[in-house]
């Protein structure tokens, strides 16, 4: 009789365990899946840390900020040899010595402290997974300007021309080859190009992506820190992204070398950086989005006596999204106050422009016909620097 008491007390607490283990898995799961209902249900801006690396060191990182509202969105690379002091290595250093030694989680938070914004969700695919992913969705389009025909290390490296559809081999060849004239930037410029392919292809196979049958394989070549549930949630609205109106961006400043490595020190103690950040996340939720509608062409004259202020000021504004098609020197160098000339009659994105270096001195151009359009109509913006302009801010 008390052996069938204690065999009764035995299961008694056996089942209360397993009802505590089941009844914890399912808030687990269910405050994972809260977090990204959240969001996608307040029509916030989505935001992705997107880590591809070969197992030891990183090979790209960027930062998506999507809107789903108006489907558009901005990816910024982070390059690896982004240099500063970081707390949780204690050391000056590139960023993705962090990765390396701190893992994702570290990574993203510092990522978060050097653009001034909360990441929720993080993604990582490894090389292998990157390529089985591009064969998944039919390969990625991507254009390269000459065809590539060189030997690295006994790895003889060769890509075609144009605008071509690469496998999942050909864009690891894509990601890895260097030339000789190869510059920081190309190689930064092709990492990026297979991030905006890789949203492109997304949002082309949405439809078989998502299915419930298929996008459980698809998801297991991605490594995030939300269940395949809230995953599944975060592609259904970034599969609609209009990938040709991707804002590309990256971050400037200047290369030092520091212990044997090259390392890329953003301007203004990164505060740049945030800026852009700011300016960017405003720019997409703007109400008519026209901020986002195309890349502005900007003109930089430089009204002043200092030397190269127009170059330096166009590599600021070209960190912020613009194309900056000249820097020249104004009509006169005794401009006392900064002046910015909207050619377009966009009042929405000249206030963006002058807020994002405080000019409150706007001229809005008379529209002309398209017979009258004159050599400074190729451009949307005019920037005339005047002595009140200290290279980042009007005072």
């Amino acid at each position: 009789m008390k052996n069938k008491r204690l065999g009764k007390g035995v299961f008694l607490l056996i089942l209360i365990f397993i009802i505590i283990v089941a009844t914890a898995i399912v808030i687990v799961m269910s405050l994972q899946t809260d977090e990204v209902g959240d969001i996608l249900k307040n029509d916030q801006l989505i935001k992705i840390l997107l880590v591809l690396h070969d197992g030891d060191n990183v090979v790209w990182t960027d930062v998506l900020i999507y809107y789903p509202v108006s489907r558009r969105g901005a990816v910024f690379d982070i390059p690896g040899n982004t240099g500063a002091i970081y707390k949780s290595i204690n050391r000056t250093d590139r960023i993705d010595a962090v990765y390396r030694e701190k893992g994702i989680s570290t990574y993203c938070e510092e990522i978060e402290k050097l653009t001034g914004t909360e990441i929720p969700f993080i993604m990582e695919m490894t090389m292998e997974d990157f390529s089985y992913i591009t064969d998944f969705l039919g390969g990625l389009r991507i254009f390269i300007p000459y065809p590539v025909d060189t030997v690295q290390n006994d790895v003889h490296y060769l890509l075609p021309s144009g605008a071509v559809v690469l496998d999942g081999d050909k864009i690891c060849t894509y990601l890895e080859y260097r030339l000789p004239e190869d510059t920081s930037a190309d190689i930064q410029e092709r990492k990026q190009n297979s991030v905006v392919a890789f949203l492109s292809a997304v949002n082309s196979n949405k439809s078989y992506l998502l299915e419930d049958k298929v996008f459980p394989l698809f998801a297991s070549h991605i490594k995030a820190n939300v269940d395949e549930k809230g995953l599944k949630s975060i592609f259904s609205e970034i599969s609609t992204i209009d990938a040709d109106r991707l804002m590309p961006q990256t971050i400037t400043g200047r290369e030092s070398e520091v212990q044997g490595e090259t390392l890329l020190f953003p301007r203004y103690d990164a505060q740049l950086i945030k800026d852009v950040f700011k300016q960017t996340t405003t720019a997409l939720i703007s109400a008519s989005g026209a901020a986002t509608s195309r890349v502005y062409l900007l003109e930089i004259q430089n009204g002043t006596t200092q030397n190269g202020l127009a170059k330096n000021t166009g590599e600021l504004l070209q960190s912020a999204g613009y194309e900056v098609l000249s820097m020249i020197n104004a009509d006169s160098n005794d401009y006392e106050k900064t002046v910015i000339i909207d050619h377009i009659g966009n009042e929405l994105e000249a206030q963006s422009l002058a807020s994002f270096i405080n000019c409150s001195n706007i001229i809005t151009d008379e529209i002309k016909d398209d017979d009258e359009l004159e050599a400074d109509s190729l451009v949307d913006f005019t920037i005339i620097l005047g002595r009140d302009f200290d290279g980042r801010y009007v005072r």
